[in-house]
């Protein structure tokens, strides 16, 4: 193995950061879900489309704009839109100013539901995140995702 291809190679040490990163991680959002499911009856995905539409002019986006701001391919919106119009949280209708394009707009009762999630699931956040931190590590939290999504070219 040439020089180059070690360096490319994390260390022993950079791969248990990176382990117990991804593993804390995974079970802290696996933790907030399930209580959100429990606590609100909203997923993680309901409460992504929700929150991004409550950030909406109007509580109203085009679900192409949906889409990226989400990050979420646009046929696998387009299914989970489905299921939450059924549901009575959104509802999509055509642009008026583009034919192909379709708006989806927050609904009264998801409006409602988003803010009844919100509450506890906010908490929980404190509880389980926020709680568990000095002020001095949640600056680093910040300082390291900061980089992290420099890195990747996400958007702050």
């Amino acid at each position: 193995m040439t020089e180059t291809a070690r360096r490319a190679i994390p260390t022993r040490e950079e791969l248990r950061i990176w382990r117990n990163y991804i593993e804390t991680t995974e079970t802290l959002r696996a933790v907030l879900e399930g209580r959100l499911q429990s606590e609100s009856s909203l997923s993680s995905a309901d409460y992504r489309v929700l929150l991004a539409l409550s950030e909406a002019d109007r509580s109203t986006l085009r679900s192409s704009e949906l889409a990226e701001l989400i990050g979420w391919q646009r046929s696998r919106l387009s299914h989970h839109l489905r299921r939450m119009e059924k549901r009575g949280l959104v509802h999509r209708a055509p642009c008026p100013d583009d034919v192909h394009g379709i708006d989806v707009r927050m609904t009264a009762l998801g409006a409602e539901s988003f803010r009844r999630g919100s509450v506890p699931h906010l908490r929980d956040v404190h509880e389980l995140f926020v709680e568990a931190l000095t002020a001095e590590q949640l600056a680093r939290v910040d300082e390291f995702t900061t980089a992290l999504r420099r890195h990747l070219h996400l958007e702050p």
